[in-house]
C-alpha cells in the first residue's frame, strides 16, 4: 500500500433484493484495502447496466417469471433470495454494485509490480481469478463481489486492464459489461460476413452489439422502437425494423444467418422462423420475459446452434482493449449522472427513453 489513501469513501450499498428504496448512498464506507494479487483503484466514472437492475431485482431468481419492467422501481413480490444472483447463489448483502469500472491504479497488492500505480485501467466484469479459472465459472464484478459504485475498489491485478486512449473517462466507463456480453455472443457464434438480426439495439448491449458486427463485416438488421431509428442507423445498422414489427412478413423465414437477442419475451419462438438452416442464435438477456416456448422440431430439423452466453473466454475483453486502442469501436454516452443520483439514474435507465449508456460519475479524492 502506498499513502494517501484515506480510511473511508462514498459509496452505494445495495441493502437487500427489492426496490430503488435498497440504495443507500453513503459517505463512511471502509475503503477497501488489496490482497496480494489486487490492486486499489480509484474510480472515476462506472456505467449503469441491465445487470444491476436485475440484481437489485433478484430477478435471476427462478422464482420470478415476470419481464424485468414490472418490478423495476419497486421490485418484485416474492424474490427467493438464494438464487437471485448471476452464479445462483445467495448474495452477501450489503453490497457494492457496479460491473464497469473505469479509473486508475492507486495502490497495489504485495505480489502486484508497483510500477502499474498510475495506470489508467478497465476492470474485466466476469473475473476469473476468484475460482481459479475453471471452465464456465465466473465472479460478476459488482455481484459476487464489490464492485465499482464507490469512490475506490479492489480487483485482481491480471484481470485489471491498462487502456491508451482519448476517450473520456465516461466513455471508457461504457466499455466494459455492454461490450464484453455483445463481443462475446458474436465470438460464441464465430459471426462473420453474414446477416445478423440484433434485437434490443439501441440500448448498451445492443448498440454495441451493432458496432462490433458491423466490424466483423456483417450485415446488420437492428431490432428497436422506431422512435430511435435514425440513431441506431447512425450506430452502423444497415436496417432497422419497429419492434412490435411482423418480422416474419418483413423479412421472411430463412433470412437470417445469425440472431443476437437481448431481449426475450413473447416474440422469441418467431426467432428460429427466421434463421436458415443451419443458422446460429445467442442469447444474453430476457428483459422483455424470461419464459418462452420452443418448438423442438424446429431446433432439430433445421440443425440450428442456439448459445446461451455468459462466460467468456479470456481474449473476449483483451480484444476490446485492442479494439479500444486501434480507434476501431467507440461508444455512445447518454447522459451521466453524479453518484448519488443513482436512484434517478435507475429510473432513466428502467425507462428506456435513452439511446446508448447511462453513466456514473465518481467524486474524486486528491491522491
Amino acid at each position: 500500500m502506498i499513502s494517501p489513501v484515506p480510511q473511508t469513501m462514498h459509496a452505494v450499498l445495495l441493502n437487500g433484493h427489492g426496490g430503488i428504496d435498497q440504495l443507500e448512498y453513503r459517505t463512511d464506507v471502509a475503503v477497501p484495502r488489496p490482497g496480494p494479487d489486487e490492486v486499489l483503484i480509484q474510480v472515476a466514472a462506472a456505467g449503469i447496466n441491465n445487470t444491476d437492475i436485475n440484481t437489485r431485482l433478484g430477478w435471476y431468481s427462478k422464482s420470478v417469471a415476470q419481464a424485468t419492467n414490472v418490478g423495476g422501481a419497486t421490485g418484485f413480490d416474492s424474490v427467493n433470495d438464494d438464487d437471485a444472483s448471476w452464479s445462483g447463489k445467495a448474495l452477501t448483502f450489503p453490497l457494492i454494485q457496479g460491473a464497469d469500472c473505469c479509473g486508475k491504479i492507486v495502490a497495489v497488492g504485495s505480489e502486484v509490480d508497483p510500477a502499474r500505480i498510475g495506470e489508467r485501467v478497465l476492470v474485466r466484469n466476469m473475473l476469473r481469478s476468484y475460482v481459479d479459472y475453471r471452465p464456465y465459472e465466473c465472479w460478476t464484478f459488482g455481484s459476487e463481489c464489490n464492485g465499482s459504485f464507490a469512490q475506490f475498489t479492489v480487483a485482481p491485478a491480471r484481470e485489471t486492464h491498462s487502456v491508451v486512449c482519448d476517450w473520456s473517462d465516461e466513455e471508457l466507463a461504457s466499455i466494459p459489461c455492454a461490450y464484453s456480453t455483445a463481443e462475446n455472443m458474436l465470438h460464441r457464434i464465430g459471426l462473420g460476413a453474414e446477416t445478423v438480426l440484433i434485437t434490443g439495439a439501441s440500448g448498451g448491449v445492443g448498440s454495441a452489439a451493432v458496432q462490433l458486427a458491423k466490424r466483423r463485416g456483417a450485415t446488420v438488421i437492428a431490432l428497436c422502437s422506431s422512435a430511435k431509428a435514425a440513431e441506431v442507423l447512425a450506430c452502423g445498422a444497415d436496417r432497422v425494423i419497429d419492434r412490435n414489427a411482423d418480422l416474419i412478413a418483413e423479412l421472411g423465414k430463412g433470412a437470417l444467418d445469425a440472431i443476437i437477442d437481448l431481449v426475450g419475451g413473447e416474440q422469441w419462438p418467431t426467432f428460429l422462423e427466421l434463421l436458415r438452416r443451419g443458422g446460429r442464435y445467442a442469447i444474453a438477456g430476457a428483459i422483455a420475459g424470461p419464459i418462452a416456448e420452443i418448438d423442438l422440431r424446429t431446433l432439430y430439423l433445421k440443425d440450428l446452434t442456439l448459445a446461451g452466453c455468459t462466460f467468456q473466454e479470456d481474449e473476449v475483453f483483451a480484444n476490446l482493449i485492442s479494439y479500444i486502442e486501434a480507434g476501431e469501436i467507440r461508444p455512445q454516452v447518454a447522459k451521466t449522472f453524479p453518484l448519488h443520483e443513482i436512484a434517478q439514474a435507475q429510473e432513466a435507465f428502467i425507462s428506456k427513453q435513452h439511446m446508448g449508456k447511462l453513466v456514473l460519475t465518481i467524486p474524486q479524492v486528491e491522491q
